[in-house]
């Protein structure tokens, strides 16, 4: 991995939404998983003459590859979190439930 910019000492600043800039920041392991995902995309958008899904792929691997810069390893840990989530039907110990994180948003905003 390449040494990305950074906002201070400690927090690295997320990659331009762009292929290379994300891949630079990706592990191999990672960096496989997106150009699947890159492949696949590239190809509907030849077929559809769209870029929007290319344009959300590379907003969504812009998230990962930040995570990946800041805690490496996370976007594995995330797919096993939804893999174990998807085989129980049980959200991890500590979850939040998404009408928990409704209500915590409208008190935030005084709703």
């Amino acid at each position: 991995m390449a040494s990305p910019a950074r906002l201070s000492h400690d927090e690295p600043l997320p990659p331009a939404a762009d292929p290379v800039a994300i891949r630079r920041c990706l592990t191999p392991d990672v960096a496989a998983e997106f150009d699947r995902e890159w492949e696949t995309v590239l190809d509907r958008a030849k077929q559809t003459k769209d870029l929007s899904d290319i344009h959300d792929l590379l907003a969504k691997w812009r998230l990962f590859a930040h995570a990946e810069l800041k805690e490496p390893g996370s976007y594995f840990r995330v797919l096993a979190t939804a893999a174990h989530t998807a085989a129980t039907g049980r959200a991890p110990a500590g979850s939040v439930s998404g009408d928990e994180i409704k209500e915590l948003i409208r008190a935030r905003l005084g709703r």
